[in-house]
């Protein structure tokens, strides 16, 4: 339990790194997004369906149709968050501010709006993210390990989309990256109720169910998220290139382990 905590506040501590850049070059390069973020959506497509699905379906009590039900219910349970909390981030929406003129108060207050209602809207996307590391390390510490770098790699942007539009509004780096450190906490919050809630009832079919509920919440994150802001940054095939590496890479890793 102890390591699967960790991993979750590893990957959603990663939302400081973004911070970070936001607070020191503000934006990087569009190439490199397009590829990690589709890397990221490799790794966890792959992940959900070669390892996830599977344990999820040959889990007694759970079956064929069980396991995909529980997987649409995840699609569907966090389809319904993002509908109703909206949220964007640098890809999906530009929000990089560039330079304000001085006294600017109307502009530079609305792009601290702007920051703070991105971090709320992240702060709670988040914790379903902290919840599916967890379960993931919790059955096997070489998946939880997957799904933390990936989840990982995607909070970057997330962390870069708070910070960058909340740092031009007020030339303050501590609130900047306060709000984005607040945003990553999220995940641990959603690691440590997975921790209190279903630890205490993780039979093998709950496990199986659950697993397939993170299946779900996984594949329409890389779909609705990370897929499209990495198209978004125009870079031609630089996206599926990520993808098809992040696939490949976790073939490689999930067969050199066996």
């Amino acid at each position: 339990m102890g390591t699967a905590l960790l991993l979750a506040a590893a990957a959603g501590l990663s939302t400081a790194v973004g911070s970070l850049l936001g607070l020191v070059v503000r934006r990087p390069g569009a190439k490199f997004m397009g590829f990690t973020l589709g890397f990221s959506a490799g790794v966890m497509i792959l992940v959900s369906f070669a390892e996830l699905m599977p344990l999820a379906v040959e889990t007694p009590g759970v079956g064929f149709l069980g396991a995909y039900l529980a997987f649409f219910l995840g699609m569907g349970g966090y389809f319904l968050i993002d509908v109703l909390l909206p949220h964007d981030y640098i890809g999906q929406h530009d929000h990089s501010p560039g330079r304000m003129a001085a006294g600017d108060l109307s502009k530079s207050w609305s792009l601290e709006r702007t920051g703070v209602l991105v971090a709320i809207g992240i702060t709670i996307h988040n914790f379903p993210e902290g919840m599916a590391t967890f379960v993931g390390a919790m059955k096997d510490v070489r998946l939880g390990l997957a799904i933390a770098v990936a989840i990982a790699i995607h909070n970057i942007p997330e962390g870069l989309a708070i910070s960058a539009p909340i740092y031009a509004a007020t030339g303050s780096r501590r609130k900047a990256f306060g709000w984005s450190f607040l945003s990553g906490v999220s995940e641990i919050a959603g690691a440590a109720t997975a921790a209190a809630v279903l630890h205490p009832i993780l039979t093998e079919k709950v496990m199986g169910v659950v697993l397939a509920v993170v299946a779900g919440v996984m594949v329409v994150i890389s779909l609705d998220e990370l897929i499209p802001a990495a198209k978004a940054f125009e870079t031609e095939h630089l996206p599926i290139v990520g993808v098809i590496v992040g696939m490949a890479v976790m073939v490689v890793s999930l067969w050199m382990v066996g």
